[in-house]
């Protein structure tokens, strides 16, 4: 399998929402025959601590059980991982830290928990944060996730190409060997052309790389038909980008991509743009 990433990290409470991340997460580490990251984030605070430090003990305790039962899920994998409980305030923050620290090149974490749940939200709250200041892409699974085996879909926006997108569904599918489907949205007519050139350019170049490829333009609204052709065309996996690098990117999750990661029915791969390094 090509080398998709190398320091793989699961972003974990260990709960029964987290189930179909873990299983993909462990899948992936133990395809690529790689040692599995995890990090537990836990919500205290130094004043909690200071305050109740027996009840902050307590708490990292109960967290480490949990993790004795992904362990032993690790162990009959084969898989070896190195699992860290971070406490703070905010649990997202803690995740984003782990992954810097690292330098863990996929984050795989659930689509949402009991509070996104009951707050009625298409993704989590805190991993909608996740994701918007992840420096590596990073892999949403819905609770039912499993690793993907038929197809991956990409989808493309005919007005923002995303560097460095194309190339990651291509080593996705290549990787996996499976074929790849692209499809771009024209929400009017007018920009059907646009599109029309952007799944070309794509099939092409994909079709370069040794990978099976085909494509198509829909109109409607974006999401639904994303995650209306990746049911007919048979992918279970979906391939969107996060939009921008900069302050910018904090609200990309309240757009298409959001509705895209909180409603389809598969694991969903969000490439993370990289900043530029030319000179300002």
């Amino acid at each position: 399998m090509t080398a998709l990433f190398s320091r793989p990290l699961l972003a974990t409470e260990c709960s029964e929402f987290d189930q179909g991340a873990q299983v993909v997460a462990l899948a992936l580490a133990q395809r690529a025959g790689l040692q599995l990251s995890v990090v537990m984030p836990l919500t205290s605070n130094p004043e909690f601590e200071a305050v109740a430090p027996a009840l902050a003990a307590k708490a990292e305790a109960a967290a480490l059980a949990k993790g004795d039962v992904l362990r032993q899920q690790a162990d009959a994998a084969g898989v070896a991982i190195d699992l860290h409980v971070r406490r703070g305030p905010e649990a997202y923050a803690e995740i984003v830290a782990e992954l810097a620290e690292r330098g863990s090149d996929l984050l795989v974490i659930r689509r949402r928990g009991k509070r996104g749940l009951l707050a009625n939200l298409l993704v989590g709250e805190m991993v909608s944060k996740v994701v918007a200041h992840a420096s590596s892409p990073v892999l949403i699974c819905p609770r039912e996730a499993r690793p993907w085996s038929r197809g991956v879909l990409l989808g493309v926006d005919p007005l923002n190409a995303h560097p460095g997108l194309l190339a990651q569904a291509v080593a996705v599918a290549r990787g996996f060997g499976l074929p790849l489907r692209v499809v771009s949205v024209a929400i009017e007519p007018t920009r059907k052309p646009l599109a029309d050139a952007a799944v070309a350019v794509a099939v092409h170049e994909a079709r370069r790389a040794g990978v099976a490829a085909e494509g198509q333009v829909r109109t409607g609204r974006p999401y639904e038909q994303l995650i209306t052709a990746a049911r007919e065309l048979d992918c279970d996996l979906l391939v969107i980008a996060r939009h921008g690098t900069g302050s910018l990117a904090r609200a990309w999750i309240g757009g298409v991509a959001q509705k895209v990661i909180g409603l389809a029915e598969c694991p969903v791969w969000v490439h993370v743009p990289q900043p530029s390094t030319s000179a300002s």
